[in-house]
């Protein structure tokens, strides 16, 4: 007699979800040498440098994760499931725009004006999942029209100007105000932790994070189980927007403008963030820790870049070999399984 597998099963395999020892195993064997790596590129930084190991510097790459950071977090979700959101630099851009209009234009409260913002952001995933779910539209083609959809919508709503916060100084605190005194810790890097534990606790500890793991590893058979795939997929989306929206609030406030401009390639650099921390490109297999400490070596790779004044194309250079290694060593992880 045979049995249609579970969606508890299909998460419980192989994939480095928590429940499979092999997977956790796996799992944790990458986020130890991703985190080896970490330490061997700071080491070799602080010792080519006498400015890099400063408080001042290690602030700053923090701050510089950031960003980053929060949208390797959201769209960690969307790769295990197997898909990908090209749309999240550009979205981000928008978000930042919509806090402008919203803050500056419109003159809503501070509050309003932000969570207006991050719901904008929950807004852009909830159109990617539909258009992914709903319309079956492959994930690389729904995200890059989004991605050309954010990027020209932010150029017409601000009039292709910068939006200034001037009114609202209170917007710029968000992630520039130190919060400990006699030392400069941002407010946004805290906002950062937070969005980790966040999104730590989403993965591994809800039935979201369980069906994430479960699409992402057999799609098919999680469906046969009972589970409302394409309705999952349109909250695993949202829930990504909704980081998204989070890092356009930071981006804005940093500098203390929504700039219409810009946020083309920021996707890469969290999408690397993400596969270097060990979450695969082919689904069902990621953790929150790994994409943290992806987005670290990939901040600390450009200030360190940045420190020993190496010029902005090789810059580049250096950050599309990580990329690439980064994919290939995913296609090695999947040929070994």
């Amino acid at each position: 007699m045979t049995t249609t597998p579970t969606a508890s099963d299909t998460a419980s395999t192989e994939t480095g979800r928590p429940g499979g020892l092999v997977g956790r195993l796996r799992g944790q064997l990458q986020q130890l040498l991703a985190f080896a790596s970490l330490i061997i590129i700071v080491a070799f930084f602080a010792f080519a440098s006498p400015h890099f190991f400063t408080t001042s510097n290690i602030t700053s790459i923090l701050v510089a994760a950031t960003v980053t950071g929060i949208l390797a977090l959201g769209t960690t979700f969307v790769i295990i499931t197997g898909g990908i959101d090209l749309s999240i630099g550009t979205g981000m851009i928008l978000c930042g725009v919509m806090a402008g209009v919203f803050l500056t234009f419109w003159g809503w409260p501070l509050w309003a004006g932000v969570l207006g913002a991050i719901l904008f952001g929950g807004l852009i995933g909830f159109v990617n999942g539909f258009n992914v779910a709903i319309l079956k539209i492959p994930p690389f083609i729904a995200t890059l029209a989004t991605m050309l959809i954010a990027a020209g919508l932010a150029l017409v709503i601000s009039g292709t100007k910068p939006i200034y916060f001037k009114e609202t100084p209170d917007f710029q605190a968000i992630m520039n105000l130190s919060i400990i005194p006699g030392m400069r810790f941002p407010l946004g890097v805290a906002i950062f932790i937070l969005m980790m534990i966040i999104a730590a606790v989403l993965l591994s500890r809800t039935i979201f994070g369980r069906y994430t793991y479960s699409i992402g590893s057999n799609e098919a058979a999680t469906a046969l189980s009972g589970v409302n795939v394409n309705k999952w997929k349109i909250i695993i989306y949202t829930v990504s927007g909704l980081f998204v929206g989070v890092a356009g609030v930071l981006a804005a406030s940093r500098l203390s403008s929504a700039q219409p401009t810009g946020g083309l390639g920021l996707e890469l650099e969290a999408i690397a963030a993400v596969v270097i921390g060990g979450t695969s490109l082919s689904g069902g297999k990621g953790s929150i820790v790994g994409t943290v400490i992806g987005a670290l070596i990939m901040a600390v790779l450009t200030n360190g870049l940045r420190i020993m004044s190496i010029p902005q194309e090789w810059q580049s250079v250096a950050v599309g070999t990580v990329i690439l290694i980064a994919v290939y060593l995913d296609m090695l992880r999947r040929r070994g399984r």
